[in-house]
């Protein structure tokens, strides 16, 4: 049995919400199946296409595993290291979750869509987090969501509970009004980070190391680093 591994994230870019990653085990011969049911690239499909798939794609892989990464984690990161890091070792975790037992008894080729721009650098930092490598072949590249039909199908669960997790907090948060998708190019979002941003500043939905929040409450950047002396 071959397998492969796919993984990818959705939500990377927002001001608000989490980011996720989504990992997906399949067997290799089922490239075709998907191609042949339309999987690809998430950014490509709409929202109602994407839950069709989410189905296929559980139906035909043999495992999957997603992680979410809160906008505090996210900040703590920022801060601390950078978001690259944090995304190695979210990469890691889903990897660490799925190679165990059985499947490390077969070689797993491991296809991850690569966020840094510097992928040897990258790979060589993912690789400190893994648990367990003997039984794999790791491949860091750009672009593995449309060339590759396991890393699509991974961006497909990915961007499905990115828009779960959105919609949550959409009826959480209603009486605020609409919060948009969350990303700062986002009219609504803008709107609504604008109105009620210091209202709702510790409630943990927004990424405050974000530019965007910055350009808006330098004052609070002001004060938290003052507070750090």
């Amino acid at each position: 049995m071959t397998l492969v591994l796919g993984i990818d994230d959705a939500g990377r870019g927002p001001l608000i919400g989490p980011m996720i990653l989504a990992g997906v085990l399949m067997e290799k011969y089922k490239d075709g199946i998907f191609r042949d049911h339309g999987i690809k690239d998430s950014k490509l499909l709409s929202h109602k296409q994407r839950l069709e798939l989410q189905k296929t794609i559980k139906e035909h892989s043999v495992d999957s595993f997603i992680v979410k990464s809160m906008p505090d984690e996210i900040d703590s990161a920022v801060h601390s290291t950078n978001l690259n890091t944090l995304e190695a070792m979210k990469t890691a975790e889903i990897i660490n979750n799925i190679n165990q037992g059985k499947y490390q008894k077969e070689k797993i080729k491991v296809i991850v869509d690569c966020p840094s721009v510097n992928i040897k650098k990258w790979q060589e930092t993912l690789k400190t987090f893994i648990e367990h490598k003997d039984n794999l072949d790791i491949s860091c590249e750009h672009k593995a969501d449309f060339n590759h039909p396991v890393v699509s199908a991974a961006s497909i669960l990915a961007k499905c509970m990115r828009e779960e997790e959105v919609d949550k907090l959409k009826k959480e948060y209603s009486k605020y009004g609409n919060i948009g998708s969350g990303y700062p190019s986002d009219p609504s979002t803008k709107e609504f980070l604008k109105k009620h941003g210091k209202t709702l500043g510790d409630s943990g939905i927004f990424r405050k190391s974000w530019a965007t929040w910055k350009a808006l409450f330098p004052e609070q950047k002001k004060q938290s680093t003052l507070e750090g002396f």
